[in-house]
């Protein structure tokens, strides 16, 4: 996290215990060690508590909401995808002070945030075509760069500079006609020839708005160009959403920019995350990660996930990878070993999970552990299913609930699990239960803490206001913690 949040004045501690909990919060969830964009994520947060859109189970008109009337910076912070992922080589609120001081003139570098994001953050600081609201010209700038992944600790993530698909390079170049070893500026400056410019550097599964408005300048037939036109300015309907270059080239023919003017608009390809499967302490020198290669048809033509499918189908054994270690200081075990602990994480969100618990296998910690995983079915989904049963067997998880959704005729999820077990929850919770939740943010995480709030009313007999503070008072003392994407 990159703010630092304080308890309001209000806050149900007394001052000494106050000023210790912020100075605890400010090393749990300041500046994170060893990023690769130091200068933005050391930036000196602004003075206050924490902002309450900086929550990714919001919605973005939510999260405008909450911050209307307030500065620019913290205005542009809200329409923020709110995960601090680092993707962008910020933090949320330092890739927002960066916009409004007109230091970082690219307002499409938010990736978890898409084109939602960049749209907004256009309107919000009056963008209108190349300049941006600093003058400064608005130049792709290259992703962070990556480094090595070193020794790292469970709750981590890791950061994968893949590769694009080569079959949807090679349609693409087909379409522009132009041999592949024509050399082009890449986004991030440097002259390089075409074919490696799109597998490397250049977005291409989702094309800037930038990229859009060049190709509607250069559109010979007036209609594409007015369709392209709508589809940049963020007009419903107006085209494919989720229109990757090749569409755009196939759907619009007479759209045909310089090469150059084409490329230079694109965004750079950022790193992707994921959060790390294992535990040092158990696999030195390996790092093991749970990815669901995204594969689907759409337009009569096949779509895969970048980085998924960059490592389930194209890496050979032994080939190096470009990766590195991102930290996560605000998602962690507990300090004791002791500290019962609740992990929600459906999908591949369970891989953290069997991270902490191959960790407190290794320390032997005899603090009780209770994991709720879900997915479809479970005879093809169940991931890690023979290892987490093992420790079923041995006593290492104390409880283990599943929801496999699809495999009954009614849908059944993770949240309606905790529900099922609404008394043993707020026991393990008055017990001092760390409480853990991974997996996506929109649908997942906001449906466990609708789940959450509910058991919290029912079997700790409060008010609604009075539950949204509690949840809020687990999440200042670390023990509601949320790795979301």
């Amino acid at each position: 996290m990159g703010f630092i949040p304080r308890l309001p004045d209000s806050a149900p501690f007394s001052s000494n215990q106050r000023a210790w909990l912020d100075g605890y919060l400010a090393g749990l969830l300041g500046v994170e060690a060893g990023s690769d964009n130091p200068s933005a994520l050391s930036a000196e947060p602004s003075a206050g508590e924490e902002p309450p859109w900086h929550d990714p189970t919001l919605s973005l008109d939510e999260r405008l909401a909450l911050a209307e009337g307030e500065p620019v910076e913290r205005v542009l912070m809200a329409a923020m995808a709110q995960l601090d992922c680092g993707q962008c080589g910020y933090l949320c609120r330092t890739y927002a002070e960066a916009i409004a001081r007109g230091d970082e003139p690219s307002l499409s570098r938010c990736a978890p945030g898409g084109r939602a994001t960049s749209r907004k953050l256009k309107e919000l600081v009056g963008f209108s075509g190349p300049e941006t609201h600093a003058g400064v010209r608005a130049v792709a700038t290259a992703p962070a760069p990556v480094r090595s992944p070193g020794e790292h600790e469970v709750g981590d993530s890791l950061g994968v500079a893949a590769c694009n698909s080569p079959e949807l390079v090679a349609a693409i170049i087909a379409c522009l006609g132009v041999p592949r070893e024509t050399p082009v500026l890449s986004p991030d400056g440097a002259e390089r020839p075409l074919e490696q410019a799109l597998s490397e550097v250049c977005e291409i599964r989702r094309p800037s708005d930038r990229a859009i408005e060049v190709l509607a300048s250069r559109a010979l037939d007036r209609d594409e160009s007015r369709v392209l036109q709508a589809m940049a300015e963020g007009y419903p309907g107006a085209g494919p959403e989720d229109a990757d270059l090749l569409d755009l080239l196939q759907g619009y023919p007479s759209a045909r920019p310089p090469l150059a003017e084409l490329i230079s608009a694109l965004d750079p390809l950022q790193p992707r995350l994921y959060s790390i499967a294992s535990s040092p302490k158990q696999n030195g020198g390996e790092i093991h990660l749970a990815v669901a290669a995204v594969r689907y048809e759409k337009r009569a033509r096949q779509r895969l996930g970048v980085a998924s499918t960059f490592l389930s189908d194209r890496l050979v054994p032994g080939e190096p990878v470009r990766a590195f270690v991102r930290p996560a200081p605000g998602f962690r075990l507990p300090p004791s070993p002791e500290t019962p602990i609740i992990m929600i994480g459906p999908g591949t969100g369970v891989a953290p999970f069997r991270a902490f618990l191959q960790e407190r296998r290794a320390i032997g910690a005899p603090g009780r552990n209770w994991l709720v995983f879900g997915n479809p079915h479970r005879d093809r989904d169940f991931l890690f299913e023979e290892e987490l049963l093992a420790y079923c067997g041995d006593g290492l998880l104390t409880r283990f609930d599943t929801a496999f959704s699809r495999d009954q005729e009614s849908k059944i999820y993770v949240q309606h699990r905790l529900l099922e077990r609404a008394r043993e929850l707020w026991s393990w919770l008055q017990d001092g239960a760390h409480l853990y939740v991974c997996g996506d943010a929109q649908r997942m995480a906001r449906d466990v803490e609708a789940g959450l709030a509910y058991i919290l009313g029912k079997e700790g007999g409060m008010e609604p206001a009075a539950v949204k503070a509690h949840l809020a008072r687990l999440t200042a003392e670390g023990r509601y913690q949320k790795d979301v994407y």
